[in-house]
């Protein structure tokens, strides 16, 4: 195993590597190369983005992918993100590019947006759940840039946690739920975006958002200048077949304890936060409370895990999936949460929610 032959100061978790990947750039180089390598072998690889910690395989490799699926205990019919370096990839994979993508490619290529297109018949059925269309995005983390470039191989990855479970966005994450399932995790650090990319279908006119996430569909509209459809919110009921996207068909996002979201605002949603905290309390249950620094000082005595001012969405995404993921770690029995406003990046954080919430609740 090349670099733990050299010495290299790499760990192990239950045989998982920990690829160190920061401050030395010589350790970075090699780190790169052990982990392309890897990929370029068909191993699993559990990488940084801009959003969150992806597990990646050779997306063009149907048994590399299949190891996707066996790691995360991931339905077969939930397609897979694939990540590329530039646009050459898309016409490798792609067929029938519509005018939209350099527009979109403009303005947000590399970044948290992920576009679906008609697939060529190089994309292997088990990447793409058996659909026709190919999911793809350029990413751009520097680290995914170098690592995507050094591997020569577009890379299948969904998120790298079990299915179901809140996201990853450090490696420590990834590590709780992939050591000893996956061959490596490449650390850089903690996500910026913290949820999932953005997915826009042009597979028709006008186009439909999968996903919403750090490109909101107010840039995507805007920039393109037609009413998006918005099918993010359909429910799971909806799709009896492969869904178009990752994140459509499944509960996804979800801790061990139950989540009761409470939606609307003001003084209404507030009361109810409040009643239902003291409920599920007398009841002898230990809450957790996932809500705004603004409502934080109604509940003093609970374990709260406060996401940022509700003016600041783009902060509470950032935030969401670590907080999840302490909760569960308290051991709380019971989690309420608070609802946010759906504009802009509100959008993306209200998706996550809902899709994980046992319970969702309107206010009196």
């Amino acid at each position: 195993m090349g670099v733990f032959e050299k010495g290299m100061p790499w760990t192990k978790v239950k045989g998982t590597a920990l690829l160190a990947a920061s401050g030395d750039p010589s350790q970075e180089e090699q780190a790169i190369s052990y982990a392309a390598d890897l990929l370029r072998r068909g191993e699993l690889v559990a990488f940084p983005t801009e959003t969150v910690y992806g597990l990646g395989a050779d997306a063009l490799n149907p048994a590399a992918v299949q190891k996707i699926f066996k790691a995360k205990e991931r339905p077969p019919d939930n397609p897979l993100i694939v990540h590329v370096t530039g646009l050459e990839d898309l016409e490798r994979l792609t067929e029938n590019i519509p005018v939209e993508v350099a527009l979109l490619a403009g303005r947000f290529w590399p970044g948290p947006l992920t576009v679906v297109l008609p697939k060529k018949d190089i994309v292997p059925a088990v990447t793409t759940a058996g659909l026709s269309s190919v999911a793809l995005r350029i990413p751009a983390h520097p680290l995914t840039q170098k690592l995507l470039a050094a591997a020569g191989v577009p890379v299948a990855a969904p998120s790298a946690n079990i299915s179901g479970r809140p996201s990853p966005t450090t490696a420590a994450h990834v590590i709780e739920d992939m050591a000893g399932r996956i061959a490596a995790v490449l650390d850089g650090g903690a996500c910026p975006v913290g949820v999932e990319s953005t997915v826009l279908s042009l597979l028709s006119k006008p186009p439909v958002l999968l996903r919403p996430g750090g490109v909101t569909l107010e840039m995507l509209q805007e920039l393109l200048g037609v009413q998006i459809i918005d099918i993010s919110i359909t429910g799971a009921e909806e799709f009896k077949d492969a869904p178009p996207s990752p994140g459509l068909k499944y509960r996804h996002y979800a801790t061990r304890a139950p989540i009761y979201l409470v939606e609307g605002e003001g003084e209404a949603q507030k009361k109810q936060l409040l009643a239902l905290g003291e409920g599920f309390a007398m009841q002898g249950r230990r809450v957790g409370m996932l809500i705004c620094e603004e409502t934080g000082i109604l509940f003093p005595a609970a374990a709260v895990e406060l996401l940022g001012s509700k003016k600041e969405p783009g902060l509470v995404a950032g935030r969401l999936y670590g907080a999840l993921r302490r909760l569960d770690a308290a051991g709380v029995d019971v989690i309420v949460a608070e609802g946010f406003s759906e504009q802009d990046m509100g959008r993306a954080v209200m998706n996550r929610l809902r899709k994980a919430a046992t319970k969702i609740i309107k206010p009196w």
